[in-house]
């Protein structure tokens, strides 16, 4: 597993930037918010006013389309990496999450988060533009 941006920094907390328009991604928000956490997490909903200026460098857009995780080093998570990194933080997934790091692990994490991304586009539905699909009222057409 590794971050675009700073190595080697220490992780002390993690800033999980998580759709609010989502109903799955606030419900994992509420979920992450009752766990024991080894390393503390601030979550921002992306695109934010907050979330802009906390990280005006950050591409907005795509933390829109996928799980963003920030670490306090400047470490940048997305994806399949950036659920991983989630779990690592707390007390009772640590393990899982560094099984979920190994080539084996691995397909079963990428397995999960393509399974979210389609609830969220379903879920969605054409014509919202965070739903990957673009609508001219008579189709949807992913991009």
């Amino acid at each position: 597993m590794t971050a675009a941006g700073p190595r080697r920094a220490p992780v002390r907390r993690l800033v999980v930037l998580y759709d609010a328009h989502c109903s799955l991604c606030r419900h994992i928000r509420n979920w992450l918010l009752s766990q024991r956490w080894l390393v503390p997490l601030a979550l921002i909903p992306a695109g934010s006013q907050a979330a802009w200026q906390r990280f005006p460098r950050l591409d907005h857009a795509s933390t829109l389309r996928e799980i963003t995780v920030v670490g306090d080093g400047g470490q940048v998570w997305t994806g399949t990496d950036a659920f991983i990194v989630v779990l690592w933080a707390l007390v009772e997934h640590r393990p899982k999450a560094n099984w979920l790091a190994t080539p084996a692990g691995r397909p079963f994490a990428r397995a999960t988060m393509l399974a979210a991304a389609a609830w969220r586009g379903a879920a969605r539905g054409p014509g919202d533009p965070a739903s990957g699909m673009l609508c001219d009222d008579q189709c949807a057409v992913p991009r």
